[in-house]
């Protein structure tokens, strides 16, 4: 099992629980209001008057063998619109109860 975090903007809100729900991803926690900057180019999301936008960001637990089509998905969201960004980070998960 892999653990899938994906940090994006608000705007992509309902395509990234369209795309979860296509993929049959059913384990996964969402988090509303997530500040943040992207690494490269991203501007702030703060949520204030200065930086307004914000994030959200979901964690999702995935199936090894789902890993690279939803990270492949993630990637062609991210390439529809890159300055509103997507981005997603993969790790192990060694146990679960």
């Amino acid at each position: 099992m892999k653990s899938v975090f994906i940090v994006y903007n608000q705007a992509n809100t309902e395509r990234v629980e369209y795309m979860l729900d296509a993929l049959e991803v059913r384990g996964y926690t969402m988090f509303a209001d997530v500040q943040g900057r992207g690494t490269n180019t991203g501007e702030p999301r703060h949520g204030t008057h200065t930086w307004p936008e914000m994030n959200s960001a979901v964690m999702a637990i995935v199936e090894d063998g789902k890993v690279d089509t939803l990270l492949e998905t993630v990637q062609k969201l991210d390439a529809r619109n890159p300055e509103v960004g997507v981005k997603a980070f993969v790790w192990n998960i060694e146990k679960m109860v």
